[in-house]
């Protein structure tokens, strides 16, 4: 869970009371919501990266009737200027709903960019490493967890290196994203062209054969390169090794089946774990939660 400064904080409305924490490009906002309300609008022109913390939210955005639950332990991402509309059917004095959100200013999204673009190039057929303008919803890593919960300490802190501490932190939060977006989208342009190049067979490959080990040779030979190049490339493109970017891409297919009600033990050996508690140590580490855990908390919303 993330951990919020322990202070009390003062009520002054009782749906979406907020407190913030300003910085040089960003902002971090904490907002309570005391009782249950519906449709309560939301917006602003920078991007807003929104952590929930505690309670449930229904999102509907851009006033459409397509909606989702905004649960613990997830992000939902606004693009500037994007509309999005809020129920809070759990709220209670007593037991407010809460989350957290940063506001970042575009131009430092765009300076990180840049920065990808000069240190990592991607391929030309990928396009340049940029920020997409669009809703995102995700659940936490424990790796975004634990950011999110340094953020909070160091906005929250009177640190003489305050400014500089959520400057990195910040980068570090706009790196998360833009990676998170441009590995969505090779991911589908691997799916639909898989020949179009080297990267998108390799993927593609990797992406039928989830349950399989991974055989680097084998992936460097369908690359047509050699091992050290192939994995200089591939880390290059999605910050990780083939092997580490398998792993994630089971876990994230094991919630999928896992939410849908399908058994623990049966999704594990389906996608090539060899038993069912290295299983839910490594399903754990990725989540924040046991397989349990993520399942009943799908299933009972």
């Amino acid at each position: 869970m993330i951990q919020l400064p322990q202070a009390p904080r003062k009520v002054d409305v009782l749906v979406e009371n907020k407190v913030s924490f300003a910085a040089e490009h960003s902002e971090l906002s904490i907002y309570d919501t005391y009782q249950s309300a519906e449709r309560v609008g939301l917006c602003s022109d920078q991007l807003m990266f929104c952590g929930m913390v505690s309670g449930k939210k229904i999102m509907h955005a851009d006033m459409a009737d397509v909606h989702d639950d905004f649960l613990p332990h997830e992000s939902f991402i606004l693009a500037p200027n994007q509309k999005v509309e809020i129920d809070f059917p759990d709220a209670r004095i007593d037991s407010p709903t809460t989350c957290l959100a940063i506001e970042i200013t575009p131009d430092r999204i765009n300076k990180i960019a840049g920065a990808l673009n000069a240190e990592s190039a991607l391929r030309p057929e990928f396009g340049e490493w940029h920020y997409q303008p669009q809703l995102l919803h995700s659940h936490h890593t424990s790796e975004t967890q634990a950011l999110l919960n340094r953020i909070v300490h160091i906005y929250s802190e009177n640190h003489p290196d305050r400014s500089f501490l959520i400057d990195l932190a910040v980068s570090e939060l706009s790196v998360r994203l833009l990676r998170h977006q441009t590995r969505d989208f090779i991911v589908k342009f691997s799916e639909r062209d898989p020949e179009h190049n080297a990267v998108n067979a390799v993927v593609q490959h990797i992406m039928t054969r989830l349950s399989q080990p991974i055989d680097s040779a084998e992936l460097a030979a369908i690359a047509c390169m050699s091992r050290t190049k192939f994995f200089a490339v591939f880390k290059r493109h999605f910050g990780c090794s083939p092997t580490v970017f398998q792993q994630q891409e089971r876990l994230k297919l094991a919630a999928k089946h896992i939410a849908n009600g399908k058994q623990v033990t049966e999704t594990c050996f389906e996608l090539g774990f060899m038993n069912v508690c290295h299983f839910s140590t490594a399903f754990k580490r990725f989540w924040g939660l046991s397989p349990k855990q993520y399942q009943s908390r799908k299933l009972s919303n």
